[in-house]
């Protein structure tokens, strides 16, 4: 049994990786970060997930954007992870090649799925402050269910070509199941331009133009003598454009060493060093549980929905006393911007959407 369980571990090891030993402190302290990173994202995410639905105010179509994103942040809590501290307690992938691809297939769905997500609520604010005629047609509050499962389709057929390639196999180094970017070099060179690229520079180009309309309805402000920009709209902006700039300084080292790679596999692989690749990868695992706290440090609504609900684990009646009341926080008003506010009153009304 141990030696079929040896083979089995040596034939999931990807083309060019190697089985060297490591310093002891090394899986030690693997294991805590993702520890860490595990519990913060369940408790982080569920408070998302939860201040959305059982908030009246928080309830609105563009939010549901964010339940969206803390659901794929969640998915590899529950699966992935605990696989990935299974094999650095055992030093190897005990499991099986079933849960190996199935775990590898989860993380991506996790992975692209957040790249999807934040890219949609980027075109959703551009949409909203650029284009705020044909915004309300085609935006609408049942619409936005409908560009959710759209995204998440999308992010299933993404995936699909995995099987095909066979680039989803067990890494030791990073003792998880994951993408493995030797398989193929071109097909590596698709997914960093298709899943990280260009989204990225879909989503640079739309909070560009707010920026630019920001600075305007500033400008515009200060010559008309009055006030049009209240400090919340900042806040509520800030946090989403903080949202996309960690995730993308955490993506980002994984994703230029798979560029690198993609060059020539044969070389190149071997020469990115393996604490460069093992800290791009768990610095990447990271993020999953940083979005629900940007939430609660930078926007007062979400950090007092938060204590809410923590507190009514100790006092149950108090929140069905406060549910019941609605609550009095506000949701996500990231798009009431300065130009919504020097434009038309029926913006100002949808200025608790994401």
């Amino acid at each position: 049994a141990l030696g079929s369980r040896a083979r089995c571990v040596v034939r999931l090891f990807p083309r060019g990786s190697s089985a060297r030993p490591r310093p002891p402190w090394v899986a030690p302290s693997l294991a805590a970060v993702l520890v860490v990173t595990t519990a913060v994202d369940v408790v982080g995410n569920l408070l998302v997930v939860l201040s959305v639905l059982t908030n009246r105010r928080l309830r609105n179509a563009g939010n549901l954007f964010l339940v969206s994103l803390a659901l794929a942040d969640l998915v590899v809590a529950f699966y992935p992870y605990p696989l990935t501290l299974l094999a650095i307690f055992y030093d190897g992938w005990a499991l099986g090649e079933a849960h190996c691809k199935a775990s590898a297939f989860v993380m991506g769905l996790s992975v692209i799925g957040s790249v999807f997500n934040i890219t949609a609520i980027a075109i959703n604010r551009y949409c909203y402050i650029c284009h705020s005629v044909a915004y309300h047609r085609i935006c609408r509050h049942w619409h936005v269910p409908v560009y959710i499962s759209l995204i998440w389709l999308l992010t299933l057929v993404a995936l699909v070509p995995n099987f095909f390639v066979g680039s989803l196999e067990y890494d030791p180094r990073i003792y998880s199941c994951t993408f493995i970017q030797t398989a193929s070099a071109q097909y590596t060179m698709a997914v960093v331009v298709i899943h990280f690229l260009l989204p990225i520079a879909v989503v640079i180009f739309c909070y560009l133009r707010i920026w630019v309309l920001v600075l305007q309805a500033r400008r515009k402000a200060k010559s008309e003598n009055k006030l049009c920009i209240r400090p919340s709209d900042v806040r509520s902006f800030l946090t989403m454009f903080v949202v996309f700039v960690i995730f993308a300084i955490c993506w980002a080292p994984l994703n230029c060493i798979g560029l690198v790679v993609a060059i020539n596999p044969e070389q190149m692989a071997p020469q990115i060093p393996e604490g460069l690749f093992v800290t791009s990868y768990f610095l990447a695992y990271f993020n999953s549980c940083l979005n629900a706290i940007i939430y609660g440090l930078l926007n007062q609504n979400f950090r007092r929905e938060y204590k809410r609900i923590l507190s009514s684990l100790w006092t149950p009646q108090r929140c069905f006393q406060e549910a019941s009341k609605g609550s009095h926080t506000e949701g996500l008003q990231s798009q009431a911007l300065p130009v919504v506010n020097a434009l038309t009153p029926s913006r100002q009304r949808d200025s608790n959407l994401v």
